[in-house]
């Protein structure tokens, strides 16, 4: 089964589609597992959605970069060290994993993920070049933690573009949770192409900028 695990609605700073948007494209691409990861909230939950297995979760800014926190029922504070924001993820029963390690804005880097207690590696996000997420697939061999991967869509046109791959089994979010943790996912779709990073990088360099160069 599929699951598109890292998408934002317009409860992100950033997101532009609607969570009723994502459900429903979500559903016209056949998806079978969804996580809603807006940055620094998780006001788009409770999500009503039948036929499809719902992974909560939120996009949390560190000190040092973006962590993904999944199977967590309460947002994690924003602007904690990698080591205490994975701890306090931990602590709800919750998994961590380091999305896109290597984009320079927003990513943890390789740094800051090693020797760390991470879960998994986000190793195909979707808006990031094929050799960014060929470097984080490398990364993730050599810690020995679970790959995932995700859109990271921010706008309906990208939505299920990059994806995880579960066992068939899955029929819970415990099961997902499991399976992530015994390194039973892959990871499927597209990386971002050459012709789009002029246009996305700029229009994300502006954003930061506008923000003070602050993370989202």
């Amino acid at each position: 089964m599929r699951g598109d695990l890292h998408i934002h609605s317009n409860f992100s700073g950033d997101g532009r589609q609607s969570v009723e948007d994502i459900l429903r494209l979500c559903r016209e691409h056949r998806l079978e597992v969804l996580a809603i990861t807006d940055h620094n909230c998780m006001d788009c939950y409770p999500v009503k959605v039948d036929g499809i297995i719902l992974l909560q979760g939120m996009e949390i800014t560190s000190a040092s970069g973006h962590i993904l926190a999944y199977h967590i029922t309460e947002p994690v504070p924003r602007d904690r060290s990698v080591e205490e924001t994975i701890d306090l993820i931990h602590a709800q029963g919750g998994i961590a994993i380091a999305p896109h390690p290597y984009r320079w804005w927003s990513g943890l880097k390789e740094a800051n993920v090693r020797g760390q207690r991470f879960d998994g590696v986000e190793v195909l996000n979707g808006r990031s070049l094929r050799s960014s997420n060929a470097r984080a697939a490398r990364l993730a061999r050599s810690m020995g933690v679970a790959e995932v991967g995700g859109s990271d869509a921010h706008v309906t046109d990208h939505v299920a573009r990059a994806y995880t791959v579960f066992p068939d089994d899955c029929q819970n979010a415990d099961d997902l949770v499991k399976a992530i943790r015994a390194r039973r996912t892959t990871a499927g779709g597209e990386s971002r192409k050459l012709a789009e990073s002029f246009n996305y990088g700029t229009k994300s360099i502006l954003r930061w900028a506008r923000r003070g160069f602050r993370r989202l």
